[in-house]
């Protein structure tokens, strides 16, 4: 029983179509696959989402701009109708009238009586209007009454910009700033620095001319930062006000946050309305990192730059907001007001579905990866196992019906045994693949060469018998045996051949390729090695061809466009195989033809060098030397004409078919070789050789020594080149 009968051996043939096909590769090819859709999935969702979240942002901006403008709108109409109102105006006229009626520094004794008399005018519209305070402003901007009197008399910087464009005639208001004078806070304590704001409106006389500013104090964490705070989105999305120092003029959504995270003083209600710089932290505060550099050195967070620049904008991309958060928001500025808004919201809150499907896709990834590695081992394992069983079958002396006997020899990528047939009894040559070489490129390789060598009929072309491939996955083929000795052997071990001897063996030579050609096929690794000289049928001499595994139509590369590489055995190579590989035809052989006669009617090569490089150069460019120089003596001119013909640089001058280099050869005038006289040298020579091997894939390096005991070279050859494009990883 062999070990494709047992039970291990049948579960291996059923696994081969796993290990040929290598379906570890499919998860790979599946995440390949996935990655692209999900990277299709992934941008267009992106898209939409952006598309939509830009919508959602503009339209949140836009409506919290409207509404803050209309309120500031309010402000101003209630300003400028309180001081156009007719009493308001004479009390002013009047205050004016004794400031002028004074010297510097001094005080009208009456100025207390008009102060009480424009905060009588001005009450019943402040409470109605929930102005909490006044100052009037005189054309210099020295406040000339108040409703706290600390300011009176002075010229406050910080009013400077609102009362500017007050003087110049138009209504304002203020962006929230801390008070220098002492006020009440939300809480009712007095102190200095409360928030406050202005809503400022010209006081004109009655040439229409500006005589002074009516100032209407607003506490801005009521209406002003309610207002915004109606911009608050999901769980982080917020609008807030900055001024052009980029300082927040509205509370924040995370002042809690901020406390903790030292933003904010830890004071009990304690607001980040005027208490915080809108700066970029450089690093994540919610993730406990800290910056390194104070905080006032930090760079405004680029909404803030923006804004206070005077570009509207937006960024989806991200960008790390006053906590370090990275974030996406538009954000616009009011010129009119010195006033920026920025609605924003934390990016992974933004892209939240975008990132749940990102992690979908990554644990797709994970499972397909892990199953590409687990059929990838689970591979590695059945092919480890099955090159075991193929060890094991052909330990067995038993590849289907072929019943091995005894190696005869071995190469770079394969084995021959000699065997017989179970049934027939039939002496018989089995190659097969070697079981530690066998991949998809050497498989479709040796399967070529049988497919291609049965379809040659010559009788001086091996025959192949049969073809297959065991349970265990052996891949096999069996050719007819030959006893006999290569043309290397022969000459390395009995020297040159004599002339006639070497015309027959040409002639059939010339034969087996014709055939070939007229399919259209060139051998492309005629040597020595490659060709078997056997005793058939009781007929000696008898030529053999072997190892057509190089073999390659005519223009196969040109029609497929491809580029091959050197492919051949140098020392035998045409002019053209090595400089253009694709562009070998007939001719190409009867080069080598001529290189092999060459080397058996003078017992060396054509050329030799001391390098692979050098030994080309001389095939493309020098001139080989006459066979009757080598040899100092007179040698056969016909034959020695047909040999130089077909080593000629120029394809075109040699002979063009095998046929016509048979004709040449049929013109040789010399001793010819009889049957008498192939029979007298095998009989000679075969009485003290070993028994006979054959088909063994022997290196040139190391031939057999014996005529019946010879091998010859199954395209193994060690000075062999043959890695083409389809090829090259047979080596």
């Amino acid at each position: 029983m062999t070990f494709g009968a047992t039970s291990l051996g049948r579960s291996m043939a059923r696994t081969r179509l796993l290990l040929k096909k290598q379906l570890w590769i499919w998860p790979i090819l599946s995440i390949v696959v996935l990655a692209l859709i999900g990277f299709g999935v992934s941008r267009s969702i992106r898209h939409t989402m952006e598309q939509n979240l830009r919508t959602q942002l503009h339209t949140l901006l836009n409506v919290e701009s409207a509404m803050l403008q209309q309120w500031l709108a309010v402000q101003e109409a209630n300003a400028q109708a309180m001081a156009n109102d007719l009493q308001v105006r004479q009390a002013v006229d009047r205050l004016l009238a004794s400031e002028h009626s004074t010297t510097p520094g001094e005080r009208a004794p009456d100025v207390a009586k008009l102060m009480d008399e424009l905060g009588q005018e001005l009450g019943a519209g402040m409470s109605s209007h929930k102005f909490t305070g006044y100052f009037l402003a005189d054309p210099k901007q020295r406040v000339i009454a108040a409703s706290s009197p600390e300011t009176i008399g002075q010229i406050v910087p910080e009013h400077e910009s609102f009362l500017t464009r007050a003087l110049d005639g138009q209504t304002t208001v203020s962006s929230p700033y801390r008070s220098v004078a002492i006020l009440k806070d939300e809480h009712g304590r007095l102190r200095t620095g409360v928030p406050t704001m202005f809503a400022c409106a010209p006081v004109r006389d009655e040439h229409f001319q500006v005589v002074a500013v009516l100032a209407l104090r607003i506490r801005p964490e009521r209406e002003f930062t309610q207002a915004l705070q109606k911009g608050r989105f999901g769980a982080t999305g917020e609008t807030y006000a900055i001024d052009k120092h980029g300082v927040m003029v509205s509370n924040s959504r995370f002042d809690e946050e901020l406390i903790l995270l030292g933003l904010l003083p830890d004071e009990e209600q304690t607001t980040s309305l005027l208490h915080l710089h809108v700066r970029d932290p450089g690093v994540s505060l919610v993730d406990g990192q800290r910056p390194t550099v104070r905080r006032a050195e930090l760079p405004l967070t680029r909404p803030a730059a923006a804004a206070i620049s005077g570009t509207d904008g937006i960024d989806l991309a991200g960008y790390r907001d006053y906590r370090g958060q990275r974030s996406v928001g538009v954000w616009t500025w009011l010129p009119k007001y010195e006033i920026g808004l920025i609605s924003e919201i934390d990016f992974a809150e933004a892209f939240g579905p975008l990132t749940i499907l990102r992690r979908t896709f990554y644990a797709l990834f994970a499972l397909l990866g892990a199953g590409s590695l687990a059929i990838f081992i689970f591979t590695l394992v059945l092919s480890r196992m099955q090159r075991e069983a193929q060890k094991a079958a052909i330990e067995a002396k038993q590849l289907g019906q072929y019943r091995l006997e005894e190696r005869i020899g071995s190469g770079a990528m394969g084995v021959v045994y000699k065997g017989h047939h179970a049934m027939l009894r039939r002496p018989t040559a089995i190659k097969m693949l070697d079981v530690e070489r066998v991949n998809e490129s050497s498989i479709a390789r040796f399967e070529r060469e049988v497919q291609i060598t049965c379809q040659l009929n010559n009788p001086n072309t091996v025959a192949i018998y049969d073809y297959g491939r065991t349970p265990e996955g052996v891949f096999y083929y069996a050719m007819e045996y030959l006893d006999g000795i290569d043309l290397q052997a022969l000459v390395d071990r009995y020297g040159p051949q004599p002339e006639g001897r070497i015309v027959n063996i040409l002639k059939q030579v010339c034969g087996s390729l014709y055939e070939a050609h007229s399919l259209g096929l060139v051998h492309r690794d005629i040597k020595p090695a490659n060709l078997m000289l056997t005793r058939r049928g009781y007929v000696p001499d008898v030529i053999k061809v072997l190892d057509f595994g190089l073999v390659k139509a005519m223009g196969e590369d040109r029609q497929r466009g491809a580029s091959s590489q050197m492919s051949g055995t140098p020392l035998y190579m045409s002019p053209e195989a090595i400089q253009s590989p694709d562009l070998v035809d007939a001719r190409s052989d009867l080069y080598a033809v001529g290189a092999v006669g060459y080397f058996l009617l003078t017992g060396r090569a054509v050329f030799s060098a001391q390098s692979l490089v050098e030994l080309c150069q001389h095939h493309i460019d020098s001139q080989p030397q006459s066979p009757s120089q080598v040899l100092g003596r007179t040698v056969s001119p016909e034959l020695e004409y047909a040999l130089l013909a077909c080593l000629d640089k120029n394809r075109a001058k040699r002979p063009q078919t095998a046929r016509d280099l048979a004709a040449m050869l049929d013109r040789v005038v010399t001793q010819p070789w009889a049957v008498e006289d192939a029979e007298s040298w095998w009989s000679r020579h075969e009485r003290n050789q070993p028994a006979a091997t054959s088909q063994a894939p022997a290196p040139a390096a190391a031939p057999s020594t014996a005529p019946g005991g010879s091998t010859h070279s199954a395209g193994l050859d060690q000075t062999m080149i043959h890695n083409t494009p389809d090829e090259k990883n047979d080596e």
